[in-house]
């Protein structure tokens, strides 16, 4: 009798072959846990969760479980012994590294992003209640290591944003901005990176020779646009020694570079006085130990009468709570040590250590699933060249495609949301 561990499912024939994993690059990847026990319970669970899902998942003798119709997204089990085993040993983990080493593939014309929709629509309810009670005993939690302090934020940086500047500028558009943009009908990509920066800089009031703080850098496009439209000077700051390299070079391109004062360095060495201080998406990497000193350095850096310009990915609050200790494939391949606010934590935290409230606030998170749908698709065009730079493999190809596919669905489903908050210690200053 033919083990399904490796057999692969028949439907699977026309997708990409992915090699086994090389060792060196990805320890312990390739080979499935091997506790039949665990897999058992995991495969029981699963086919019980897809028994209602708007999805089609083929097994390799031919059937199929779920509630979808012949036009449902459809997932093809390649080899469905080790795809349970991976999920028995840890769900969080094992359904991406799945995926990663081709355990599982969508069926031929099914995007990714539509199959895992409908599993993130429902993320909070396919796991039975007195499961989840169990979650802090059953299931990992974020390791020590990886917690943000001073002498480790910049290792879980680099982790991600000091891959290659190529990989980057392989799927963002000119402006390198690497959050959500904020679209209107017709715009391009670019041209709605730039709303949402000018969104930003509207909601701190930054106008002509106003000196503004910069909490993470990016490539530097918020930089440029602030000092180059207008005529603001900046002081930003990064981790990231690939961005600020790149950033530094862009700045110099603009004609600003006399404007924007680049640094290496950790926000909460910051010194300073600022008009405005300004931060895009770099909260979620703050981790929440540490939001009370973030916070408490905006109010610490801001001038009186100055106003703060935040965009955030938010998340509701009961899941937030839910899942605030929890490792994920997130944390373990693409986000080391963070975490996603709610609303509510920041309005908290805000509360208990600064003066500052939110006073503006604008949702995007729609937007969020746009954004990510054109670089994917941007990746996916680009990854020929970027294969044969010859600094990544098919199985960095699986784990990127994963991530920006996992993150739309969220923001389409409204799991994940994004806000653009303007704060102030009074809501009628600098007017």
């Amino acid at each position: 009798m033919t083990s399904t561990l490796n057999r692969p499912a028949e439907g699977a024939r026309v997708a990409r072959v992915i090699p086994r994993p090389n060792e060196g690059l990805w320890p312990g990847l390739a080979d499935p846990p091997t506790n039949k026990f665990k897999a058992a319970i995991a495969e029981k669970l699963f086919r019980k969760a897809v028994r209602s899902l708007d999805v089609r998942v083929r097994f390799p003798d031919g059937t199929s479980i779920g509630a979808g119709n012949r036009t449902a997204p459809v997932m093809i089990l390649v080899r469905p012994g080790a795809f349970f085993a991976r999920l028995g040993s840890d769900a969080k983990i094992g359904f991406g590294e799945a995926y990663m080493v081709g355990d599982w593939t969508t069926g031929p014309g099914t995007d990714l992003a539509d199959l895992l929709t409908p599993f993130a629509a429902r993320i909070s309810t396919l796991i039975h209640p007195s499961l989840q009670r169990l979650r802090n005993v059953v299931e990992r939690t974020q390791p020590k290591e990886e917690e943000n302090t001073v002498d480790q934020a910049q290792e879980n940086i680099a982790r991600h944003y000091d891959l290659s500047n190529s990989l980057f500028e392989a799927f963002l558009d000119p402006s390198m901005m690497y959050s959500s943009a904020w679209f209107e009908d017709g715009d391009d990509l670019e041209t709605a990176q730039l709303r949402k920066i000018d969104g930003i800089l509207d909601l701190a009031r930054v106008g002509p020779g106003d000196h503004i703080l910069e909490i993470g850098t990016g490539w530097g496009a918020l930089a440029i646009r602030a000092a180059s439209d207008r005529g603001a000077r900046v002081t930003t700051l990064t981790l990231s020694q690939e961005q600020a390299a790149l950033a530094l070079v862009r700045a110099e391109e603009a004609g600003v570079a006399h404007l924007v004062d680049i640094r290496l360095q950790d926000y909460r060495d910051a010194r300073g006085s600022y008009d405005a201080v300004v931060s895009v998406e770099m909260i979620e990497a703050v981790g929440e130990d540490f939001w009370p000193t973030y916070f408490a350095a905006l109010d610490r850096l801001l001038k009186p009468g100055g106003r703060v310009g935040l965009q955030s990915i938010t998340m509701p609050h009961d899941r937030m709570v839910a899942t605030r200790k929890a490792y994920t494939w997130i944390h373990k391949y693409v986000f080391p040590g963070g975490i996603i606010p709610s609303i509510r934590a920041m309005e908290t935290n805000l509360r208990a250590h600064t003066k500052l409230s939110i006073v503006e606030r604008r949702d995007i998170g729609p937007h969020y699933a746009y954004t990510l749908k054109q670089w994917r698709d941007r990746f996916v065009a680009a990854w020929p060249e970027l294969k044969g730079q010859g600094e990544f493999d098919e199985t960095f190809r699986q784990m990127w495609e994963f991530y920006l596919a996992y993150c739309e669905a969220g923001f389409r489903v409204g799991y994940l949301g994004v806000s653009q908050l303007g704060l102030a210690r009074n809501p009628f200053v600098k007017a």
